[in-house]
C-alpha cells in the first residue's frame, strides 16, 4: 500500500534545535522555584509542554497539593513567551539539513506533508511562518488543537481526516524523540521513524522499537520507495 501522509515532528527533526526549547522550559520552571536539570528535561520535550510540565512538577515539588491548574498554567505562559520571543527574533530559526529538499521530493511524488508538535499553536505558526513553509506543508496540528497530544494518535487521526487519509497503513510518523515513535506506533502508521537530529541518539531510540532509525531526514525517501 503506498504512502499518502508523511508526519514530521518540528523541533530536532525539522526545524534546528541547540537545546533552545528545553532551556527555555528549564528557565521557566526555575522562575517558579524549581531546579530541574536539562538532562530530566530534554526526553520530555516531545510532549505537549503542559503535561511535561505537570510531570516534572510531580517530581521535583512537594505534594500533589501544590500541582495546580493555575501554577502549570503560569508557568507554560513563561515557556511560550520565551518561545515566541525566540522564534520571532533569531537568526537561528532555521531548517534541518536536507528537510526542505526532502519536502519536495515527496511532493513531487504527490505525498502530502503534515507537521505535528508538542507546542502550542502560536508558537508552532511563528515556526512556519519564519521558514516560509505554508506552502510547502499540507496541514499543521499543535498539541492544544486535539484533546490529548502525544503519544496518542489524535494529531496524526486529526490529519488524516482533513486530508481524507482513511488507512494509517498510508501514513508515516518521524521524529526524535520517544514520543515520537510511540505516537506513530500508536495510530498504526506504516512506519514509526526516529531520527538522531535531536534530543536521543540511535540507541536511545532504538529502545522504543522505531521501525526505522535515520541520521538523515533524506533517508525517508529511501524508506518509503521500497
Amino acid at each position: 500500500m503506498s504512502v499518502k501522509l508523511v508526519v514530521f515532528d518540528m523541533a530536532g527533526t525539522t526545524v534546528k534545535d541547540k537545546n533552545y526549547v528545553g532551556l527555555a522550559f528549564q528557565q521557566a520552571m526555575k522562575a517558579h522555584g524549581y531546579e530541574v536539570s536539562i538532562e530530566e528535561i530534554n526526553p520530555m520535550m516531545g510532549y505537549e509542554k503542559p503535561l511535561a510540565i505537570k510531570m516534572m512538577l510531580e517530581k521535583h515539588g512537594n505534594g500533589v497539593e501544590e500541582i495546580t491548574e493555575t501554577l502549570i498554567s503560569t508557568i507554560h505562559e513563561d515557556f511560550v513567551s520565551a518561545m515566541v520571543h525566540f522564534y520571532q527574533t533569531s537568526e537561528e530559526v532555521l531548517p534541518l539539513p536536507n528537510v526542505e529538499d526532502t519536502f519536495l521530493q515527496l511532493k513531487a511524488q504527490g505525498i502530502r506533508i503534515g507537521l505535528d508538535t508538542g507546542f502550542s499553536r502560536k508558537i508552532a505558526e511563528i515556526i512556519v511562518d519564519r521558514l516560509n513553509w505554508s506552502d510547502r506543508i499540507d496541514m499543521l496540528v499543535a498539541s492544544d488543537d486535539v484533546p490529548n497530544g502525544r503519544p496518542f494518535p489524535d494529531m496524526i487521526h486529526k490529519m488524516m481526516e482533513a486530508l481524507n487519509i482513511r488507512d494509517t497503513q498510508e501514513v508515516v510518523k518521524v521524529g526524535d524523540t520517544e514520543v515520537d515513535i510511540n505516537e506513530g506506533l500508536n495510530t498504526g502508521c506504516k512506519y514509526s521513524i526516529g531520527i538522531t537530529t535531536g534530543a536521543f541518539t540511535r540507541e536511545e531510540l532504538l529502545k522504543y522499537r522505531p521501525t526505522h532509525v535515520i541520521d538523515d531526514i533524506s533517508e525517508v525517501l529511501t524508506i518509503i520507495s521500497q
